[in-house]
């Protein structure tokens, strides 16, 4: 399943918050639909799916630069979720619940991002 990378505990983590944002985003606001609540499901589909693309090229070059895709993704869900909170379209503490996966995201990706260059 998606080259093995399914396997790998970023891509888990990265489709928990998927689903955490999917499901936080059901009760934003109807005006909503096409706006904030389109660009964050995007934009948070957006990690999984470059780790799955980088990891199935089969080049390190190529992982690493698709991780760089996730990670800026990542920080614009992170963007948009502060802003959620600051219409109130999320309490703090789901705001902060999705933060911390997010921010776990962030450095399990910085992670191989590092790897990648070192070696």
């Amino acid at each position: 399943m998606y080259n093995d990378t399914s396997k790998l505990i970023v891509w888990q983590r990265s489709h928990e918050l998927v689903l955490n944002v999917y499901a936080l985003t059901k009760g934003f606001p109807r005006e909503e639909q096409y706006g904030l609540t389109s660009q964050i499901r995007r934009a948070v589909v957006s990690i999984p799916s470059n780790i799955v693309e980088g990891k199935a090229r089969g080049s390190r070059v190529e992982y690493k630069r698709f991780l760089l895709i996730a990670r800026g993704s990542l920080e614009e869900v992170k963007y948009q979720l502060l802003l959620a909170k600051d219409l109130n379209y999320i309490d703090e503490k789901s705001y902060s619940n999705s933060l911390g996966i997010a921010d776990e995201v962030g450095k399990m990706i910085n992670g191989l991002v590092n790897k990648l260059g070192r070696d």
